[in-house]
């Protein structure tokens, strides 16, 4: 019960935040809408429901924004550079790599930062491990791979998520 009443709340946020408006119409509509995303998804929204409240929780994702969105820059240059070179200098493979991310929805925003990064995509996830496509190989030690890909998100991430 609780994570939906969690969930209800985060979304009514997010929807005052979204249309800016706090007239009778737009209530109504966000409540209607909150509460049933509350009552189908109540129960897989998070695994500690009340750790989407934790200010510090934010104060880390505002501060994985602006790296992420660096590293995605460097990510589309160096992709940019690849399909613009006459010879295209591409080394494409599939490495592994372990996270010492523990929560499933941290793995889970990995992933899915490592796939909006450019010349990167996220294959599979399995516990701690994942495989990634690379556009260029650089590494095939796990260790240094793992480095390599996720080194400037993951401890970021584990202060969000863990």
């Amino acid at each position: 019960m609780m994570r939906r009443l969690e969930l209800f709340i985060f979304c009514m946020l997010v929807w005052v935040v979204l249309t800016g408006s706090v007239n009778w119409q737009s209530v109504v509509s966000g409540v209607s809408v909150s509460l049933a995303v509350a009552l189908v998804f109540g129960e897989g929204f998070a695994e500690r429901p009340g750790q989407v409240l934790d200010p510090r929780r934010w104060w880390w994702f505002l501060v994985y924004a602006p790296v992420f969105f660096w590293e995605m820059t460097k990510a589309n240059v160096d992709v940019a550079y690849r399909v613009l070179h006459p010879r295209m200098p591409i080394r494409p493979g599939i490495v592994k790599i372990r996270t010492r991310i523990k929560s499933e929805a941290g793995r889970v925003f990995l992933a899915n930062s490592i796939t909006l990064t450019p010349g990167t995509l996220s294959v599979d996830l399995s516990g701690d491990v994942l495989y990634i496509h690379w556009i260029y190989v650089r590494e095939t030690d796990m260790g240094k791979a793992t480095e390599a890909i996720i080194g400037r998100f993951e401890s970021l991430i584990m202060k969000i998520f863990d």
